[in-house]
C-alpha cells in the first residue's frame, strides 16, 4: 500500500526559546511540555540559571536531531566584574579574592586586553563545569573537596567586541566555538589586567545560525495549535546548515523502508556528511551520503 503522507507530523520541530534569568535549562523544558502537551522534548545546550538568551529546545521526533544541532558557533553579550574574583567564575559563587587597582584602568587597557583574549587558541575550563574527570563531571568532585587539575583545551574565539566600560563593569560581545566558557573569558581578562574578575551577567544571543530576536519568551509560549515562525520551525527548517535533497514517491517509499537511493551525481554532496531527505517539503530523513548513494540513518515516520 503507498503511503499518502510520509512526513513528520506538524508537532515535529525546534522552538526558539529566550530563557529568563532564574529558571535552569530543565526548567524550561519542562514549560515547553506542559504548553505542548507532549513527554518528547529536550534542548540543545544548557544556559545556567544566572544566563539567559537562546535555548534551541527540540520537539516530539525533532529530539532526534539533537546530534546535528551541535557544534555551532555562539554568539554572547556578557558583563564581567573586574577587581573581585569568585570560586565558580560566576556571580552564583563565593568571593575568594580582590584587587585594587580596577579605577585606574582606562578604555585603551580593557580593549587591548580584549584584543589579546581573542587571540588566544586554547582556554582553561573552570573546575566548576561538567568538564570529566575520570568519568565523572569536575565540579562534582569539587564540591567533595577533591583537587581537580583540568587541561586547557582547543577553542576559537572569532571576535571579542568592547560595549561599554563602567568601572568595575566590562560589557563585551563574544562569538566563538561551541565548548568556549565565557567564564573562563571574564577569568582571563581579568588576569590579563592583573586585577581578576569573574562573570557578572551572560545572554546568549545567537546559536549558529538561530538568533534570539526570533525566540519565543518563555510566558509567551503558545499552544500546540498556535506554533508559528520565527520561532517553530519544523525539522527541515531546524537543518539549513545540511544540504538537502528531495526524493519522489517511490524513492520516499525507499528512505521510509531504510533502503538507499541513487545520489545524483551533479548534487554537489560531500561524501560522509549528513544529509536532510526530504519529500513534499517535509523532512523525510537524515541521511549520509556515500558513492554516489544516500543512506538512510534516522527515519522520520508517522505512528
Amino acid at each position: 500500500m503507498t503511503r499518502s503522507a510520509p512526513a513528520t507530523t506538524l508537532g515535529d520541530g525546534v522552538l526558539l526559546v529566550d530563557k529568563p534569568v532564574g529558571p535552569t535549562s530543565h526548567d524550561v523544558v519542562s514549560v515547553v511540555r506542559r504548553a505542548l502537551r507532549t513527554r518528547r522534548v529536550g534542548h540543545t545546550g544548557t544556559l545556567d540559571p544566572f544566563a539567559s538568551g537562546l535555548l534551541l529546545v527540540c520537539v516530539n521526533r525533532a529530539t532526534r536531531l539533537v546530534e546535528y544541532l551541535h557544534g555551532f558557533d555562539k554568539e554572547y553579550v556578557a558583563i564581567a566584574e573586574l577587581g573581585r574574583v569568585t570560586d565558580t567564575l560566576d556571580p552564583e559563587g563565593e568571593v575568594v579574592a580582590t584587587h585594587p587597582g580596577v579605577d585606574s584602568l582606562g578604555i585603551p587597557d580593557v580593549a587591548s586586553a580584549l584584543t589579546e583574549l581573542a587571540s588566544r587558541t586554547t582556554q582553561l575550563p573552570p573546575v566548576f563545569s561538567a568538564k570529566k574527570v575520570g568519568g565523572e563531571a569536575a565540579h562534582r568532585r569539587v564540591r567533595r573537596g577533591e583537587e581537580v587539575e583540568l587541561e586547557p583545551v582547543a577553542v576559537t574565539i572569532h571576535s571579542l567586541d568592547l560595549l561599554s566600560w563602567k568601572p568595575p563593569l566590562v560589557e563585551f560581545r563574544a562569538r566563538v566555538s561551541t565548548g568556549t566558557y565565557i567564564r573562563a573569558l571574564a577569568r582571563d581578562l581579568g588576569e590579563i589586567l592583573d586585577v581578576g574578575g569573574h562573570l557578572r551577567e551572560l545572554r546568549r544571543t545567537a546559536i549558529g545560525p538561530f538568533s534570539v530576536d526570533d525566540a519565543v519568551s518563555l510566558d509567551e509560549i503558545p499552544g500546540p495549535g498556535s506554533l508559528s515562525q520565527p520561532a517553530w520551525l519544523p525539522s527541515l527548517e531546524a537543518l539549513p546548515h545540511l544540504p538537502q535533497v528531495a526524493v519522489d514517491g517511490a524513492e520516499a517509499e525507499d528512505v521510509l523502508a531504510g533502503r538507499t537511493v541513487s545520489l545524483a551525481e551533479d548534487a554537489g554532496i560531500a561524501e560522509g556528511g549528513p544529509v536532510a531527505v526530504s519529500w513534499e517539503g517535509r523532512l523525510l530523513a537524515v541521511a549520509e551520503a556515500g558513492h554516489g548513494i544516500l543512506h538512510p540513518r534516522k527515519v522520520f515516520t508517522r505512528d
